[in-house]
């Protein structure tokens, strides 16, 4: 029989790995996300902890939010590039409009409150400033209601009255509430010192010395970690504390460790913390699975090496998939073959198994666990009759 202190401390210790998930999932938990953050802050202290131990992350715990600061992982790690509503990956042109959006909404005297006109013109003359022109087309407009619905999903802002969208499609006006004390939190890092803004991608230097953080943080936040991109100390922590990394990752934020001669993932069996379902819907992520079999078909992958296919290859697969499957997927995608290479790629090398050479694609042994299953239709009975039949006569 469970005494009721053991059963409160598996309760205890089933919500701090449940507020650890959400944090993982949503970096920034506002009041939108009533129930994570109230478990959040109820375990703040435990959180704190654990995270600052296992990733070397820090936790910032207030009353209308929490924020896990994360560190960068390695150079060699795949992209996380924010997403437009379609699942496309955010321009250079956004991330711009995004930085002079959060910039704008710290000027100071400027309320809790502001219409989107407001603060557009704000944006407008901001971008003047630093050589940027931003008009009013209707692309660009959609480009500013992007941005800005970024930081509506991230709980920065508040449509209160009307909403970005009736702006940037009939310049509707919209009224919107700032939640202000989440500003100064959405860097990970001060500005200040940086020469270039790839420095705040760049790993911490001290992780070098502290392998078994380096190692857990590859395993939380990659896909796929490959031995080959391991440190010597890394190779060694998954080769003789496998054990003990398996139940830090199980008990802490519910994954489960696979190692295989290739490399290692933590993998969550229920699927919450997966950001890119793969294989999953979709024209773009039907044709990467699909590409993936015919190049393994095409040239066997051996499991001890990597496979190289050119870029002509690449391309020739995809048109003859196009023609292929035309019905299903439509025209878009043939009358745009270099888009659609672009995004077949951008998804292979988001979840680690593909990286892109000056002569075309590296897939990683691992892409061949993804090889297309075809599915079968069960036997009819007339079918399983003349088997049976032919048996008999076998025999």
């Amino acid at each position: 029989m469970t005494s009721p202190a053991t059963g409160t401390a598996s309760q205890s210790s089933g919500e701090r790995r449940e507020a650890a998930r959400a944090l993982l999932m949503h970096p920034l938990l506002t009041t939108d996300h009533a129930e994570d953050l109230a478990l959040v802050r109820l375990h703040a202290a435990a959180l704190r902890s654990m995270f600052k131990t296992v990733l070397d992350y820090h936790l910032v715990v207030e009353p209308t939010f929490a924020r896990l600061i994360k560190g960068a992982v390695s150079n060699d790690g795949p992209a996380r590039p924010a997403r437009r509503p379609d699942g496309l990956a955010f321009t250079p042109t956004t991330y711009t409009l995004l930085c002079l959006l959060s910039a704008a909404l710290l000027v100071p005297g400027t309320g809790d409150q502001i219409l989107i006109s407001a603060l557009i013109e704000q944006v407008r003359s901001d971008g003047v400033t630093i050589g940027v022109r931003i008009g009013d087309t209707l692309p660009e407009r959609r480009a500013l209601v992007t941005a800005i619905g970024q930081l509506v999903s991230w709980g920065v802002l508040t449509e209160t009255d009307g909403t970005a969208g009736g702006w940037g499609e009939r310049r509707d006006e919209a009224l919107l509430t700032i939640h202000r004390p989440v500003l100064p939190h959405l860097l990970a890092r001060p500005l200040s010192g940086l020469g270039h803004a790839d420095e705040l991608l760049m790993p911490d230097p001290h992780l070098d010395d502290q392998p078994r953080r380096s190692l857990r943080r590859k395993l939380v936040e990659n896909p796929l970690v490959r031995r080959e991109d391991l440190s010597d100390g890394e190779r060694d922590v998954l080769s003789r504390e496998r054990s003990e990394l398996t139940r830090v990752l199980a008990e802490n934020f519910g994954l489960a460790l696979e190692v295989r001669a290739e490399g290692a993932l933590a993998y969550d069996p229920a699927g919450d913390l997966t950001d890119i379902g793969f294989p999953g819907n979709g024209r773009i992520k039907q044709a990467a699975l699909l590409l993936l079999g015919e190049l393994i078909e095409r040239r066997a992958l051996a499991s001890a090496g990597s496979l190289e296919v050119t870029w002509d290859e690449v391309d020739a697969v995809l048109a003859d998939l196009t023609a292929r499957h035309a019905r299903a997927w439509g025209d878009a995608l043939a009358e745009e073959p270099g888009a659609l290479r672009g995004d077949v790629v951008l998804v292979l090398c988001e979840i680690g198994v593909a990286r892109t050479t000056a002569t075309g694609l590296l897939l990683h042994p691992a892409a061949a666990r993804y090889r297309p299953q075809p599915r079968t239709a069960p036997p009819t009975r007339a079918a399983r009759r003349l088997a049976g039949q032919l048996e008999l006569e076998i025999s």
